[in-house]
This record gives C-alpha cells, sequence and structure tokens, in this order.
C-alpha cells in the first residue's frame, strides 16, 4: 500500500502532463497459496472475473484518483507487459518509453518520477526553430 501511496502522490504531481492507471492483474500472494509474511490483506486466489473486480476495490481504496483497470482472466495484460508482481510503464503514443524492473526489487517509482522530470523540462523548454534561407 506504501507503494501505491507513493505512485498516486506522483501521478498528482504530473496530472498536467501525463495520464496515469493503475492495472489490477492477478494476485501474487494469495491467502490460498504462496502467502506473503507481510501482507497487507488476505486475498485467496482469484477463481473468477468478480473475484479480480473485488480484490481490485483495495487497490482503488488505496489510490482513489487514479483510474483503474483489472486484467482479463486469461491474465492478457500481465502476459504483454511482463508484469508480474507490478512493473512501472510509460507508453507514448503506442510506444514503451520506459519500463520498469519487475517489483517487488526492481520498482523503482524514483526512476519514474525522473523520465516524468526530464519530460516536462523537455516540454518547458523552448523549441529551436532552423531556417534556411
Amino acid at each position: 500500500m506504501a507503494r501505491l501511496r507513493s505512485f498516486q502522490r506522483l501521478a498528482a504531481h504530473f496530472v498536467d502532463i501525463a495520464d496515469f492507471l493503475l492495472v489490477y492483474i492477478e494476485e501474487a500472494h494469495p491467502s490460498d497459496g504462496w502467502v506473503s509474511s507481510d501482507a497487507a490483506y488476505s486475498i485467496p486466489k482469484h477463481q473468477c472475473l468478480q473475484d479480480r473486480l473485488r480484490a481490485a476495490q483495495l487497490m482503488r481504496e488505496g489510490a482513489p484518483d487514479c483510474p483503474l483497470a483489472v486484467d482479463t482472466m486469461d491474465n492478457a495484460s500481465s502476459a504483454a507487459y511482463g508484469a508480474y508482481f507490478e512493473r512501472l510503464y510509460i507508453i507514448q503514443e503506442e510506444k514503451v518509453m520506459y519500463q520498469g524492473g519487475r517489483g517487488p526489487e526492481g520498482y523503482k517509482i524514483s526512476e519514474l518520477r525522473s523520465w516524468l522530470d526530464h519530460y516536462k523540462t523537455r516540454l518547458q523548454s523552448p523549441s529551436t526553430v532552423v531556417i534556411q534561407v
């Protein structure tokens, strides 16, 4: 949940230059599977989309201002983006501009912030136009 709050703060800071989306994928540490000793919630493995939608509501509570999507039961989004367990991406004009490492170790909000800071600086700096006569 701490990572989720950091993500929400980042989204609020860069709301003027980017749209943010959370995608809830399959549960990494289901209570009836590979249980994490520091899990904040007891969420069993999703048996159907309704289970996944209910679990996703916990994510919504952690970041109420961010739009939330839920992966399909065949985990299409997770497979397409290699997101299992968690991952950060920047997609611009249908192109991956930033791909963070796989979480939890590779989940580095500081890298995402750095990329967005650099992008914002480029947007704010005047463009140089060369005219040849």
